[in-house]
This record gives C-alpha cells, structure tokens and sequence, in this order.
C-alpha cells in the first residue's frame, strides 16, 4: 500500500470533516484499518489450513468449512473497511468538482467576475446533501455489516467445536476451528469499534442538521 497517498486522502478528508468527522476518521484508521493489516489479517490467515474434522473422508472438511464459514470473516471486514471509507471520498470528489467549476466560471467571465463559490469546501447547498447523505450512508453500511456477522456468527462468537453430518461426511464429525477464542476477541473488538462509528455518524448528521 502507498502510505504517502493514503496519507493525503486522509488529509483532504479531515480538511473538510467537522469535529465528530475526524474522531471517526480517527478510529477507522487507528482501531478498525491498523488492527487489520497488522494483527487481524493474521489471525484469520490459517482459518481453512487448521480446520480439523476427526475424518478422512475426501471433501467432507471443504464442505463442512463452507458450511460454517460461507464467506471469509477477514474479507467480509475488509469489505466493510472499502464500503464504509468511500463516501467520505465523494466529498472530496464534490468539493473538487466545486473548485473546478470556480475556476472555469473565473476563466471565461475575466477577473471582474462575481465568485459563485467563495468558499468550495463549506458546506452548503449540494455539498451539505453530499455529506449529510455520506454519514447516513456510512451509518447503514456499518449497521447491515453488524447484522451480516451477526447470522454468520451468532452473538459474534466462534465456537470451539462445530459438528457436522453434510454428505460426503460418513456421519456426524467433529470438527475443531484454529484459535477461536482469539478471533472471537478480534471480532468483539471489530463490533464495539463498528458501533462506536454507527453513533459517531449519527451524531455528527444530528449535528449538521441542527447547525442548519
């Protein structure tokens, strides 16, 4: 990954975030984005190699693994971490387009032009849309990835032993998850910072909408 660009995305986010905006900002990089790629991505990278079933039956461990394990926890977070970061870029993306437009307007109407955007990052008109929308978004995207590890993983814990009688496993079979409750702390500590983002947002689109 190119630190230097991300470094500046993060910076033109908290250009134009309020106060609660770069808290969350703040969280998602520190406790949600650095936990994944430092520690979390490790944690869950011998999940398929160290699901032992008591079998030899061909194909009985693959199945029961997807059985259990539909869709990999490490990428549904990471997934999570794309959906949830992308909206604050079209704020960018809006403010950007604001300046251009400024500038073409500044170039076609000479230096004796009224500024139709004094200010391109304050947010008013269409850009309080974008953002306000950003945070309800961000909030839903964050809230429906809780319900998905919730039915995946019920009440966000992973079991020790999982039994299993889907053909071609002979009869039920025991099967026995890698360092489970060590992903059981990293997926409480995903949830806890997850919510905190959830009330971040909706505090800060209480905030927007109040200042109005």
């Amino acid at each position: 990954m190119n630190w230097g660009v991300f470094e500046g995305l993060l910076s033109g986010v908290n250009k134009y975030s309020t106060a609660f905006g770069r808290i969350w900002l703040s969280l998602v990089f520190i406790f949600r984005l650095l936990v994944y790629v430092v520690a979390a991505e490790r944690v869950w990278s011998d999940d398929h190699k160290d699901f032992d079933c008591n079998t030899r039956q061909p194909g009985c461990t693959n199945v029961c693994f997807d059985h259990f394990f539909p869709v990999s926890h490490i990428r549904l977070w990471a997934l999570q971490l794309i959906l949830v970061t992308c909206p604050s870029l079209l704020v960018i993306m809006h403010v950007a387009y604001r300046e251009a437009k400024a500038q073409r307007h500044h170039a076609a109407s000479g230096d004796n032009c009224r500024c139709i955007y004094p200010n391109p990052g304050k947010k008013r008109g269409g850009l309080w849309w974008t953002y306000l929308l950003s945070l309800i978004f961000k909030a839903g995207v964050d809230v429906v990835f809780l319900y998905i590890f919730y039915r995946f993983y019920r009440n966000y814990t992973l079991p020790r032993l999982v039994k299993c009688e889907l053909p071609p496993c002979p009869n039920v079979v025991d099967c026995f998850i890698s360092r489970p409750t060590e992903k059981t702390i990293f997926t409480l500590f995903m949830v806890v910072t997850t919510c905190i983002c959830v009330m971040l947002s909706l505090v800060e689109a209480a905030y927007l909408i109040g200042k109005r």
